[in-house]
């Protein structure tokens, strides 16, 4: 009983940490973007 409790936990910690990756990765792309378009309007 514990060793399912133990991988269930594993499993969606596993899971949590690979959305939130996803979503700082998605975050930096935006702020590139922004900043881009910045540059590109004072050029």
């Amino acid at each position: 009983m514990i060793r399912r409790i133990l991988m269930a936990t594993a499993l969606g910690s596993l899971a949590l940490s690979a959305a939130a990756c996803n979503t700082v990765k998605g975050a930096g792309e935006d702020i590139e973007s922004v900043g881009q378009a910045g540059d590109d309007a004072i050029n």
